[in-house]
């Protein structure tokens, strides 16, 4: 937390500022729409994630790539989703703070974009790793 100057209240507000964009984006909203009915608890959910992901707090326990690898998602919809993240991140947060999220976000949107692939691709086929 000192290094970054991250803490969980900026979290929470990276976390809702970064999903009122997706739920207006264009492109991402409507994905996002059809699966989230209940967008308080969705949003708790993603705090504890990046909580865990960013301070190393441990508050998140579940799996999220069972949750997106089924998602009718492209490269363009990470590379979509990273540029409102990366834009909120340097809204929100010191330029450290930023710079570690954004890392993070990266690392994480190639290995779902992996995983999706590998959902898509038929049964026993050797998947593509770019």
């Amino acid at each position: 937390m000192a290094e970054t100057g991250l803490s969980d209240e900026m979290l929470r507000r990276l976390v809702h500022a970064f999903y009122d964009k997706v739920r207006r984006d264009d492109v991402l909203g409507p994905i996002f729409e059809a699966r989230i009915s209940d967008w308080g608890p969705h949003l708790d959910r993603m705090v504890d994630f990046w909580s865990s992901v960013a301070l190393m707090t441990g508050r998140y326990h579940g799996a999220p790539v069972p949750a997106h690898a089924g998602l009718p998602v492209e490269w363009r919809h990470f590379e979509r989703w990273l540029g409102l993240f990366r834009e909120t991140a340097q809204q929100i947060c010191p330029p450290k703070g930023a710079g570690h999220l954004i890392e993070r976000a990266e690392r994480i949107a190639r290995s779902l974009h992996i995983a999706v692939r590998n959902a898509q691709t038929e049964k026993g086929a050797v998947p593509l790793l770019r």
